[in-house]
């Protein structure tokens, strides 16, 4: 066999190799990312959809947060333009996560066939106000 045919070989086997390994770990950690009216859709659609762990973008309904301190749960509610649904959500949330602002957060975990989804993380998006504290401090420099 010639030495460049074996070079070809060679590298077709690396290159099918690293493909193999960046599909693999893409379907492994890839989730889906929905909105509220997204997610509702698509459970009505294909109710198997309630098994998918995936991550929600949305606001929080002021005055929904519910705190029960001594399990360390929290339950809120959270909406877009057509879509609202009950979470809840056992572990810490960031200080921002007030009735103070509308707050958008984006939680990971799975819509229970409940109607409720079980957030296994949340994010408080940061709110504009801290945009113009950043704008001043900026000025000052």
């Amino acid at each position: 066999m010639r030495p460049g045919t074996k070079f070809a070989i060679g590298a077709g086997v690396i290159v099918a190799a690293i493909v193999l390994l960046i599909y693999t770990g893409v379907s492994q950690t890839g989730v889906y990312f929905l909105s509220p009216s997204e997610l509702l859709t698509r459970t009505q659609q294909d109710p198997s959809f309630h098994e998918v762990g995936l991550k929600v973008g949305a606001k929080v309904v002021r005055g929904s947060i519910k705190r029960d301190p001594e399990a360390g749960r929290i339950e809120f509610e959270v909406a877009d333009s057509t879509g609202r649904f009950p979470v809840t959500y056992t572990g810490l949330v960031p200080d921002t996560f007030t009735d103070a602002n509308e707050i958008e957060v984006i939680m990971s975990g799975k819509l229970g066939r409940d109607g409720v989804f079980h957030a296994t993380e949340v994010l408080a998006k940061c709110g504009s106000r801290y945009e113009s504290e950043l704008q001043k401090l900026n000025k000052a420099t």
